[in-house]
């Protein structure tokens, strides 16, 4: 059975660390599949299309022949996403999705969680300053929800540490470039 890690982000920007966890996920996976999305707990976020543009940088840098970014698939849902996804791909395989070790204390209050944890596993990547506490694992278990923990240091960057310091080390060459060209961020040349 072919074994698909989708990995929706707000990306915004995509850091050092989301370009990490892509090619943790293209060793691990038969297919990785990425997207921007907005994510309805954060407010005044940069247009989807400059994300999209920004990741679809990251994955050509990252040059792996199962890694590729599908925005057709963002949506506000996941589940719609996860709909979207077994569509494209078939019933016939294994989904994961990939979530930071930050979001796992939200996700029992998702749209039909239930039903979304009846579709795939989840794949959670811890993230520094995030542990993952035995409580919200417990609640993911009584939701009926599979799931793994990524064997994965991520260096400890963040798209909002970003926007906040302007530090030009958190994110790729491309995706700065891109920055200072579309002038996002309040970065001056």
């Amino acid at each position: 059975m072919k074994k698909i890690a989708l990995f929706g982000t707000s990306a915004d920007p995509p850091t050092i660390g989301h370009q990490t966890i892509l090619h943790w996920l293209s060793q691990h996976y038969d297919r990785v599949v990425v997207w921007a999305s907005d994510n309805p707990f954060k407010q005044q976020q940069t247009p989807l299309q400059y994300r999209n543009e920004m990741l679809q940088l990251v994955v050509d840098d990252l040059g792996l022949n199962n890694t590729s970014l599908h925005p057709e698939l963002s949506d506000r849902y996941t589940l719609i996403t996860v709909n979207k996804a077994r569509q494209k791909w078939g019933q016939n395989i294994e989904l994961s999705l990939v979530i930071g070790s930050d979001i796992l204390p939200q996700i029992h209050s998702w749209y039909c969680i239930k039903e979304l944890l009846g579709q795939v596993k989840l794949l959670i990547v811890p993230r520094m300053g995030y542990g993952i506490e035995t409580e919200a694992l417990a609640s993911l278990n009584r939701l009926g929800g599979e799931y793994a923990i990524a064997s994965l240091k991520v260096a400890e960057v963040s798209s909002s540490n970003y926007r906040v310091q302007k530090d030009q080390s958190l994110v790729t060459p491309a995706v700065k470039d891109y920055i200072e060209q579309q002038n996002l961020y309040q970065i001056k040349n």
